[in-house]
């Protein structure tokens, strides 16, 4: 990448995503494997490299996956080349047949910062479902807010498996008035003091409060919404939970 791209996962962030994170929190899996069936046509939006696809799949289950980053659908096909997935952006994408569930994991959801943008995104996979079809979804919540850090900063290094220097540089900044957390990121690739690679990402997420969502998805038309603290399904009361969890059926 040459340019900064707000929340695209590059070779670089995938690379050290996988390092990081190469398997599925097995809480949280089942947390989403709870609401599967054998007989369900399942989508995962915004897949990623397939740390949750996979193991579904591997369980049988009847599931496709999109995402926009080429990269992170390269390391997924790699993991299974069976896996039925598409490169699109999910605005853009128009499935031929309804689903029975759909899940977006790990806080996703949070990445449209555009408010707008999101309505948007929520009514039209509430318009992916089947008349009684589920929505299963994170985001992230105000209890996550960075304190500011207007330099950039090493938060994490790591050794690539060809024996490279994989680093990422981060800052932060919150803007209270759009609840957005600003978290750019340079990840650099160096060979000794050799410096490889340099990609820059433009990370934003907007953290939720208590609420907030719930009144989004009854305006689009979720009827019925449960909103829990955790993924043993403990109903959540306020906002000092890091993430929120959402059930909604229409």
């Amino acid at each position: 990448m040459n340019q900064i791209t707000q929340n695209y996962y590059g070779s670089l962030c995938t690379e050290l995503y996988e390092i990081l994170h190469p398997k599925a929190p097995q809480d949280e899996l089942d947390f989403y494997l709870s609401y599967a069936e054998k007989d369900m046509r399942i989508l995962e939006p915004l897949c990623g490299s397939g740390r949750f696809l996979v193991p579904f799949l591997d369980r049988g289950f009847q599931i496709s996956g999109m995402d926009l980053s080429q990269e992170m659908l390269q390391k997924l096909k790699q993991k299974a080349s069976q896996a039925h997935v598409i490169h699109s952006d999910i605005i853009e994408y128009q499935p031929e047949e309804p689903f029975d569930y759909i899940f977006i994991s790990s806080g996703s959801v949070s990445l449209f910062t555009d408010m707008t943008l999101c309505k948007r995104i929520l009514q039209q996979l509430k318009n992916w479902l089947t008349p009684t079809g589920k929505f299963v979804f994170a985001v992230d919540t105000v209890a996550n807010i960075c304190a500011d850090d207007q330099e950039y900063q090493v938060s994490v290094s790591v050794k690539t498996k060809e024996g490279f220097d994989l680093i990422l540089k981060s800052k932060n900044f919150y803007d209270a008035q759009s609840q957005t957390q600003f978290s750019p990121g340079i990840y650099q690739l160096y060979n000794g003091a050799e410096l490889l690679q340099n990609e820059p990402m433009d990370f934003q997420t907007h953290l939720y409060q208590f609420g907030e969502m719930e009144a989004m998805l009854k305006e689009i038309g979720f009827t019925k919404i449960t909103t829990y603290s955790s993924f043993q399904k403990e109903l959540a009361v306020d906002d000092q939970c890091e993430s929120f969890l959402f059930e909604c059926m229409v």
